[in-house]
């Protein structure tokens, strides 16, 4: 499976699983208005009784909905980026897998065409089965006219650009994890503007009428938080995890040249053998 399929799987899965609660809430949200829209009639019961003696799940609903709907602008923003964040662990996990850096069975057959001498037809086997490690052994094998030390320090080089790739993708974790939270205190200190603008316009204002426009301007903030905080954990985790494989694909492209690293230090043992024995043949 390529990399872009991969991409858009990720996607159409995380827009099924976000779209779907919301428009879910967004119809619930519309039912429970009917009965507000419908209480003018004095003999219907208070609506305010009526929520003290609702079921814990309701509140649950309501509150799922406020965090939903009374973000405004800004927190809608922060809902995209959590869908986004959610599409970026999906393709991560992907990416970041021990069968997608080292696929089965690839040191094996390199390791054995190399040590055949079979140089040619290990490098179209790397770029058949394109991964970290092939991408890594195919640099050293395009050196090996140079020697061993070239092919070592081809490796390296190869090694840290595939390793600094994997590590930008995941700094897009700790970008989330530090715009979220920002747009979430954005979000709050617009709302508490708007609220105590309203406060001010009040004769003799009451602080009770101050509480609503202050819980509804908190919202971005904890919208931003429920973005930021999984977003860094994800980050620390993949970081190791990075960390971990990257060690693991260099170990193993240096196994791989195990084979060939003996036949050359045996034939240059050999070569200083013939050297030592031609002035002996020569007197």
């Amino acid at each position: 499976m390529s990399a872009e399929v991969r991409m858009r799987f990720a996607l159409a899965l995380v827009l099924l699983c976000g779209v779907g609660p919301a428009c879910l809430s967004c119809s619930s949200h519309a039912v429970a208005q009917e009965p507000a829209a419908n209480a003018v009639d004095p003999a219907k019961p208070d609506p305010v009784a009526a929520k003290k003696n609702a079921a814990p799940g309701n509140d649950t609903g309501i509150l799922v909905r406020l965090l939903i709907f009374e973000g405004g602008t800004i927190g809608w923003v922060i809902i995209a980026l959590s869908v986004a964040f959610l599409a970026l662990i999906l393709e991560t996990l992907l990416t970041v897998r021990r069968g997608t850096l080292m696929p089965r069975g690839l040191a094996e057959d390199l390791h054995k065409l190399i040590g055949e001498g079979q140089l040619r037809q290990a490098e179209e086997r790397c770029r058949q089965q394109k991964s970290y490690l092939g991408y890594v052994v195919a640099t050293g094998l395009a050196e090996a006219p140079m020697g061993y030390a070239a092919i070592e320090k081809a490796m390296e080089d190869a090694s840290s650009q595939q390793a600094a790739r994997l590590f930008r993708k995941l700094e897009y974790f700790t970008l989330l994890g530090t715009i979220a939270p920002m747009l979430g205190l954005l979000g709050t200190v617009q709302g508490m503007i708007e609220a105590f603008m309203e406060f001010e316009n009040k004769a003799n204002p009451q602080v009770s009428e101050l509480a609503p426009g202050i819980y509804k301007a908190l919202v971005t903030t904890f919208q931003g938080l429920c973005v930021a905080i999984p977003a860094l954990a994800v980050y620390a985790v993949m970081r190791n995890r990075v960390d971990e494989l990257v060690a693991q694909t260099t170990l193993m492209a240096e196994h791989v040249f195990v084979g060939y690293k003996h036949a050359i230090h045996q034939k240059k043992l050999e070569e200083r053998k013939a050297k030592l024995k031609e002035p002996e043949s020569k007197a």
